[in-house]
C-alpha cells in the first residue's frame, strides 16, 4: 500500500493565521511555490516482509521516481540503463530505500524543479538554491511571472527547514556550484545521465 498526495496546501499565510490551521507543519509557502511547502508530499509505504515497519527514510525523492522504482521492481530496468530511450529522464529508483537491499540503479545526486511561475530550484544534500526572489508560485500574489535576481536564495534545510534565513551571501561557493549544476540540468533537459550504470 502506498499513500501519498498532491503537492502543497492551498492556503495563503493570511488564511493560516485567520483559521488557525497550519497544515504545512511550519513549512514556508503553499502549492506551486519553490519554497518547501510548495512541493513536499507525504509518502507512506506498507509492504509486509519487504519494508520494515516504522522505518523512516530521509532520501529526497520525486513523484517521477515511481517510474524508475516500478521499473526496477519488476526487473525490466529499461528506464535505468537503456541508452536508446528517453522515457523518465528525471526518474531515479528508490526501491533500495524500501527494501534496504543494495541496488545498481543510479542514485539521485540532486533534485531540480520549476515552480508554478517558472522559478528554478535545485537541492543537493542539505542545500537548496532558488534562482530568483520570492516564492515563484501562488504565494506571490499579484506578481505575474518569474522574479529573477542575481543573488537568488540559499537555504540550509538540515538546520532551517522553514527557510527563514537566506544564506546566499554567506556561501558563494555553494551558490556557484548549485547554479552550475542547475544550468547543466536545464541545458541537457534531464537530470539522469543515460550513460551512467
Amino acid at each position: 500500500v502506498i499513500f501519498t498526495s498532491d503537492n502543497g496546501p492551498w492556503l495563503y499565510e493570511s488564511d493560516v493565521q485567520r483559521f488557525g490551521h497550519d497544515s504545512s507543519g511550519g513549512l514556508r509557502g503553499m502549492k506551486a511555490d519553490a519554497w518547501e511547502c510548495g512541493h513536499r508530499m507525504p509518502l507512506i509505504v506498507r509492504w509486509p516482509g519487504k519494508v520494515a515497519a516504522n522505518s523512516v527514510s530521509h532520501q529526497t525523492i520525486s513523484f517521477v521516481d515511481f517510474l524508475a522504482t516500478a521499473d526496477e521492481l519488476v526487473g525490466a530496468n529499461v528506464y535505468q540503463t537503456t541508452a536508446d530511450t528517453d522515457v523518465g529522464p528525471d526518474s531515479f529508483s528508490f526501491l533500495s530505500q524500501w527494501t534496504g537491499k543494495p541496488s545498481d540503479a543510479p542514485k539521485r545526486p540532486s533534485w531540480a524543479m520549476q515552480s508554478g511561475k517558472g522559478l528554478m530550484t535545485i537541492r543537493r544534500g542539505q542545500w537548496k538554491y532558488i534562482d530568483g526572489e520570492g516564492s515563484g508560485g501562488f504565494s506571490d500574489r499579484g506578481n505575474s511571472g518569474r522574479q529573477k535576481s542575481g543573488k537568488g536564495q540559499l537555504y540550509d534545510l538540515a538546520n532551517d527547514l522553514g527557510e527563514t534565513t537566506n544564506l546566499v551571501d554567506q556561501h558563494p561557493e555553494i551558490v556557484q556550484s548549485l547554479k552550475a549544476e542547475l544550468a547543466s540540468i536545464v541545458q541537457s533537459k534531464r537530470s539522469r545521465d543515460l550513460a551512467s550504470p
